[in-house]
């Protein structure tokens, strides 16, 4: 009866249902938003397939007029794509950024991965507009509205004195707090419970990114009724929850994020790709039987093969690719230990600052986030690892490659 009771008070207030209504119709519009834009890059995916197999035809049908197999490994493109997982319309998180469609050839690797630089976001300042960013940035402004007056309000409508007179005032502020804060949550998780829905994602990761959302709107309502328990207006109320929004979703964030990238300083990846291809050209210009000699070393397997002996060759041509990758080899492994150092310290920082704790999570669940992006590009070497054994035997065995052995490749399929 009292729910009741409260629920008819709180619709009658001015500014309750519409501000609920704005709260659905943003959470409403972001699902739909993240649904769209997941299903373009699902889209995108299954084009290129085809697109994949018409130019393999076209290039099969070329090389195999002289069965050069250098030819076939330099313009043969592989496919590789990271398709999304079915909670990645809720938070599009590195996707959003990074390349989730690649195509590779069997050449020099590294510079092919960070051309599309992977701009790694340490920390979830404000970026798309997808349901992690209502949550984490717009929810709490509705929950300041809903809540900022809740008892200054009844104080100054004279209201106050005789509800504490009739006791329990302390029980009757957690209940009003509590059906804001339900209803808020309503608004909010009913249109991702219904995109989830549609994406086929399954109950157990859904109900995991709303129990995190809930407890991150909890505690925006303490902060709330923390503020109204000093005592001020409601005018003071609200502008003192709104400067400590500013603080905990915006301000705390960005000195953090200046605070780990100064801290742990880390090269871009296009800084990668620049060194990687200052060393594939400079082996035009090194002796030839010192590049071999130093590709096989890391493949000794190659070493009794023909000897190259006119001016341009094949073999040699992919040995200095392949010690490219080498000489960067040690570069790349320090930029990634930089980039998981930061998103380390960026889970962290989400202990303390909850804005960032509430999107690292949620990109977590939905396999957006950079541990997901580098896992993309781990299969990427793998798979680009096999091509390069596959072609390997005919360039330096100096097999003819043809059109029959254009369907022996390794396919991203068996990988992805």
């Amino acid at each position: 009866m009292r729910l009741g009771q409260e629920l008819r008070l709180f619709v009658r207030q001015r500014l309750a249902v519409p501000t609920l209504v704005v709260l659905a119709l943003l959470s409403s519009v972001s699902v739909a938003a993240g649904l769209w834009e997941i299903r373009r890059q699902a889209e995108t995916i299954a084009r290129i397939q085809p697109l994949q197999a018409e130019e393999e035809k076209a290039v099969s049908a070329w090389v195999s007029r002289d069965g050069d197999a250098g030819n076939a490994a330099y313009y043969t493109f592989h496919a590789t794509w990271d398709p999304p997982s079915a909670l990645a319309f809720a938070a599009l998180g590195q996707r959003d950024v990074a390349p989730y469609v690649l195509r590779v050839r069997a050449l020099a690797l590294e510079s092919q991965i960070h051309e599309g630089e992977a701009y790694n976001a340490e920390l979830a300042l404000s970026g798309r507009f997808d349901w992690a960013f209502v949550a984490t940035f717009l929810a709490p402004l509705i929950l300041i509205v809903l809540l900022h007056d809740l008892v200054s309000g009844e104080r100054e409508a004279g209201r106050l004195q005789a509800l504490q007179a009739a006791g329990g005032s302390t029980g009757l502020w957690l209940g009003r707090t509590g059906l804001r804060l339900g209803l808020a949550f309503v608004a909010l998780g009913a249109p991702f419970a219904v995109g989830a829905w549609i994406s086929g994602a399954g109950a157990g990761v859904s109900l995991a990114a709303l129990g995190a959302t809930a407890l991150y709107l909890a505690f925006w309502a303490l902060v709330c009724l923390g503020v109204g328990a000093l005592g001020r207006s409601s005018v003071e109320n609200g502008a003192l929850l709104a400067a400590t929004w500013v603080a905990l979703t915006l301000v705390l964030p960005a000195l953090a994020h200046l605070l780990i990238n100064s801290t742990i300083p880390v090269r871009q990846g296009v800084e990668l790709t620049l060194a990687q291809r200052e060393a594939v050209h400079a082996g035009w210009d090194k002796p030839k039987d010192a590049t071999l000699n130093a590709f096989f070393a890391a493949h000794p397997e190659w070493r009794d093969t023909p000897p190259v002996l006119t001016g341009f060759h094949w073999k040699w041509y992919y040995a200095f690719q392949h010690l490219g990758d080498l000489s960067v080899a040690d570069q790349v492994a320090a930029y990634r230990r930089g980039l998981e150092a930061r998103d380390a310290w960026t889970a962290r920082a989400g202990w303390f600052l909850p804005a960032v704790g509430l999107q690292t999570t949620l990109h977590r669940m939905a396999e957006t986030d950079l541990a997901a992006q580098l896992a993309y590009q781990d299969r990427i070497r793998a798979f680009h690892e096999r091509l390069r054994r596959f072609y390997y035997p005919y360039i330096f065995n100096e097999t003819p490659f043809r059109e029959g052995d254009f369907a022996k490749a390794p396919r991203w399929a068996e990988d992805g």
